[in-house]
């Protein structure tokens, strides 16, 4: 019993001494691995930096003003519209190989209203406490993509060929000029001309005029 017992004594003895060997090897490997991993941590941000650098933005000091006109556009409706834009060149061949195709979903604006500036006392009539006004036509003031919204959802390119970086502009140039198409087509002239009809009888009321009348 007693050799039994000693045996015991030695087994516990050497497995404290391995657990606390094994302890303190790993606490020299991490503390001596962590610094590396860090310096390892902030190369790789540095060659991703080099590789992908921010764009540096330098606009020139001096600018050129070329002409300075006063405005009196009365805005009247705005539409917001999205539009889907197919792009593709090259897709008679075979398109796998020769192909470059993309999908631009586009969104924008349309403004339209009435240019008061070109309305001048021969568009006014007054007779016997009733004012007639000839307001100038409604017009389209700017149809433009909403640059933040416009993205391209898609974009397929052929194997023997490289992607054409003038076929995003090409598809942006189209989907504003068929978002200016859908917005006069749905209506937006006449509905512009109503609305500056509304508001300008309101201000001419405002102004004492209690009759009015458009031509």
């Amino acid at each position: 019993m007693k050799k039994t017992w000693w045996i015991w004594v030695l087994l516990a003895i050497n497995l404290s001494v391995l657990i606390g060997g094994f302890l303190f090897i790993r606490g020299i490997l991490t503390t001596t691995l962590q610094p590396i991993s860090a310096a390892s941590s902030r190369i790789s941000t540095q060659v991703s930096s080099i590789l992908h650098p921010t764009p540096t933005i330098v606009p020139d000091p001096v600018t050129i003003i070329n002409q300075i006109r006063p405005l009196a556009r009365l805005e009247t409706i705005q539409y917001t519209l999205e539009k889907v834009i197919t792009a593709e060149e090259g897709q008679e061949l075979i398109a796998e190989l020769f192909g470059d195709r993309l999908l631009l979903v586009a969104h924008g604006t349309v403004i339209a209203g009435v240019d008061l500036s070109k309305l001048t006392a021969d568009n006014l009539l007054l007779n016997e406490g009733i004012l007639e006004v000839d307001l100038p036509e409604a017009e389209v003031f700017s149809a433009s993509l909403d640059n933040d919204k416009t993205y391209v959802y898609d974009r397929d390119t052929g194997l023997f060929r490289k992607s054409d970086r003038d076929l995003e502009t090409l598809a942006r140039q189209a989907a504003e000029a068929e978002i200016l198409k859908a917005a006069i087509d749905d209506g937006i002239l006449k509905q512009a001309a109503i609305n500056a009809q509304v508001f300008m009888e309101r201000l001419l009321n405002d102004l004492g005029y209690s009759q009015v009348i458009f031509s």
